[in-house]
């Protein structure tokens, strides 16, 4: 079920009130462990590190962003591949 409408877009308080102190720049990008908040447009054009559980992954908020939420854009899991099958084969022979 997604959130209200009346309640408007979930925003981290400090986070916001980073982004209107002028953070966010290249040299110094805001440093967050709040993957849960929504990306309004005033986040466009700012530089963000989205901890993922183990390290801070750089994200550069562009247009088309706006409205997702900022630990889509830092994956938490890695794939390695699927299974070899063909090595099993030959090593059963």
């Amino acid at each position: 079920m997604s959130r209200s409408s009346k309640k408007g877009p979930y925003v981290d308080f400090n986070l916001a009130k980073k982004v209107e102190a002028g953070m966010g720049e290249k040299g110094k990008p805001i440093k967050t462990w709040a993957r849960n908040s929504q990306i309004p447009p005033q986040f466009v054009n700012r530089y963000f590190k989205v901890h993922n559980g183990k390290n801070f992954i750089d994200v550069f908020i562009t247009e088309d962003m706006v409205g997702h939420r900022l630990g889509e854009f830092a994956p938490t899991r890695t794939f390695r591949g699927h299974g070899q099958v063909v090595k099993r084969i030959i090593e059963k022979t």
